[in-house]
């Protein structure tokens, strides 16, 4: 699947207006629960540019929170569903 926001994509079905290729970049890492500054951190811009960012991604997918946005782009396969397991991290 092509990154929504490229220049002659479309949205998936649900998602009135495509997510550009850094918002889809916030949502991977706001659904991985990182925060607005470990974002900044990690992409190297400014705090107010990721909170910027949240509230495009927020909007676009129709969210009330970071939560509710997570779970929405897993139902839009904008992220996978299950995250990873970390070796050495099961449980019995």
């Amino acid at each position: 699947m092509r990154a929504c926001g490229q220049a002659g994509t479309v949205p998936p079905p649900g998602l009135a207006e495509p997510l550009t290729g850094r918002e889809l970049e916030v949502l991977r890492l706001l659904a991985a629960g990182k925060s607005n500054q470990r974002i900044a951190r990690d992409l190297v811009v400014a705090l107010d540019t990721v909170k910027t960012h949240v509230a495009h991604v927020l909007g676009k997918l129709g969210a009330a929170d970071r939560t509710q946005a997570g779970a929405r782009a897993r139902d839009l396969g904008l992220i996978p569903r299950h995250r990873p397991s970390r070796p050495g991290s099961t449980f019995g």
